[in-house]
């Protein structure tokens, strides 16, 4: 169908100046018809999220948009303004240009200089496949953050009995809001980027905007909802590398929903696989049997992880909720497969 369906192309933009909005936001429109498929242009999955990364709009929230108000092209860049308070990063733009127009990436591949992880901290990263990068955000700006998603979905951290209430912003612990000043000051940490760009080995990576997380304690009447462990990557072999990220707000207990993962499974999720009985869906296997791990640690600490590791939440038996915040960066041309296993 794509053959002979006419998509505009990347390079004709807009008023914004920046290249594949207006494709993106073809291709969107033709999906919610039913015109394209919604497998369709696979290929283009990073500079997709790429787009959208230096436009700090979130996916679902983007996807949502379009889908639910089918805006003109005028309207759907009026929404990335108001959602940016009228400003966008230039330079961002300009490097993500470049790459439209060359299709080259800005920057190769080089070696770092002050790396933020120790010797011990990579062969840590080498045997584990996660790494906790600590005090990687001052507190004050983690307490800014924390004010930030309580404003967002109206409860008052300190009073329980406006933890479990309704909000059209929260699905299970995972809260919708992308776009606030304490937020994009996390995402601009220094440290993390060095971090990650350290860990790529290459420093044409991308920060993502991606939603914030509040999982209060169990009730009676409230049960952790998950994620439970699960991947976010496919399970084709060879797993390409990849990586996730995770920045806890507040202190956190092992017991007060941390995050969890199963430490080293990168190093033996290829012979796993080829173990299991033919047939067998890897996804529906008892994970937790390979060992999980809840990462303890304090306010402004980010957990850096493969994302080869099993890994999700867990429910919070203590008494009080657990906020965190999600980040990750990437190349653009981060390999993916195209089968999801």
């Amino acid at each position: 169908m794509t053959d002979t369906l006419k998509i505009i192309e990347s390079t004709e933009m807009g008023s914004l100046g920046v290249y594949h909005v207006k494709r993106y936001w073809h291709k969107s429109l033709l999906k919610k018809q039913g015109t394209l498929p919604q497998s369709a242009l696979q290929d283009e999955w990073n500079i997709d999220n790429t787009l959208l990364a230096i436009l700090s709009l979130g996916l679902e929230q983007t996807i949502k948009h379009v889908f639910n108000n089918e805006p003109s092209f005028e309207e759907f860049e009026n929404w990335i303004l108001a959602l940016n308070n009228n400003k966008l990063d230039t330079d961002k733009i300009q490097q993500f240009n470049a790459y439209i127009e060359n299709r080259q990436l800005p920057f190769t591949q080089q070696e770092m200089e002050n790396p933020v992880l120790s010797e011990a901290d990579m062969y840590f990263w080498n045997e584990h496949g996660y790494v906790i990068l600590r005090n990687a955000i001052p507190k004050e700006d983690c307490e800014n953050a924390i004010a930030a998603i309580c404003e967002h979905i109206e409860i008052d951290r300190h009073d329980p009995a406006t933890w479990y209430g309704a909000h059209p912003s929260r699905q299970g612990i995972m809260v919708q809001l992308f776009q606030h000043p304490a937020l994009e000051k996390n995402r601009q940490s220094e440290k993390i980027r060095r971090a990650y760009e350290q860990l790529w080995q290459r420093k044409d990576i991308w920060m993502n905007t991606d939603r914030v997380g509040f999982n209060p304690p169990e009730t009676t009447n409230w049960q952790f909802p998950g994620p439970r462990m699960h991947w976010d990557v496919s399970l084709k072999q060879p797993i390409p590398f990849g990586l996730q990220g995770i920045l806890y707000l507040a202190d956190t207990a092992a017991h007060q929903g941390a995050f969890t993962l199963v430490p080293g499974f990168h190093n033996k999720v290829a012979d796993w696989l080829n173990g299991l009985p033919v047939g067998a869906d890897p996804r529906m296997e008892d994970i937790y049997a390979l060992g999980t791990l809840p990462i303890v640690a304090s306010a402004g600490d980010f957990i850096i992880w493969h994302h080869a590791l099993p890994h999700g939440s867990s429910a919070n038996t203590s008494t009080e909720p657990r906020f965190v915040q999600y980040m990750n960066l990437q190349p653009l041309d981060a390999e993916k497969h195209d089968e999801w296993i």
